[in-house]
């Protein structure tokens, strides 16, 4: 592939630190650690928080949780587009230095849906419950620290997820 130098040394990058990363799910511990992450990030930590917005604040929740679900179809219409039109490789089908060690949702690396979806929710959380970001932040660093660790994504399929759901979270709250 003929690209320009500097997309290509920001793709050498890319690589060299997606293979070092990966290295540390060759630790049983840590890979189980962010395999745990990653599943809570596909959804179910996402879920949880909003009935426990709802269980927790009642009908003041109702309009940050009505918010989170609006942004989740948003984010997954965007996702689910942008996949398919990059059609990108995961690192772990190019790259034999990099173990996969998580089963993919979908076929192609960019972006990273858990990580758009993860800083999407969190920005509207936070927004509404300032209180979480103790809680969110590293939660969402975490989720996508681990899809770069497991071997699904590229460093900037994570940065391209976490700039999209930034993204849509402001213009969200913005007409909010």
């Amino acid at each position: 592939m003929n690209m320009p130098f500097s997309l290509q040394r920001l793709n050498e990058w890319d690589q060299t630190l997606c293979i070092r990363v990966n290295r540390a799910s060759r630790n049983r511990l840590m890979c189980n650690v962010f395999r745990a992450i990653s599943q809570l990030g596909d959804g179910v930590f996402w879920y949880a928080l909003m009935l426990a917005l709802l269980l927790a604040f009642r009908s003041e929740a109702v309009p940050a949780v009505i918010h989170m679900i609006f942004t989740g179809f948003l984010c997954t219409t965007l996702y689910k587009l942008l996949k398919h039109k990059t059609s990108r490789p995961r690192p772990y089908q190019i790259h034999q230095d990099v173990i996969c060690s998580a089963a993919p949702l979908d076929q192609f690396s960019f972006p990273s849906g858990h990580t758009l979806h993860a800083v999407a929710f969190s920005v509207v959380a936070v927004a509404y419950f300032p209180m979480l970001v103790w809680l969110l932040l590293p939660f969402t660093l975490l989720v996508a620290a681990s899809r770069v660790i497991l071997g699904l994504h590229y460093p900037s399929d994570v940065l391209a997820g976490a700039l999209l759901g930034l993204g849509i979270a402001q213009a969200g709250l913005a007409v909010a």
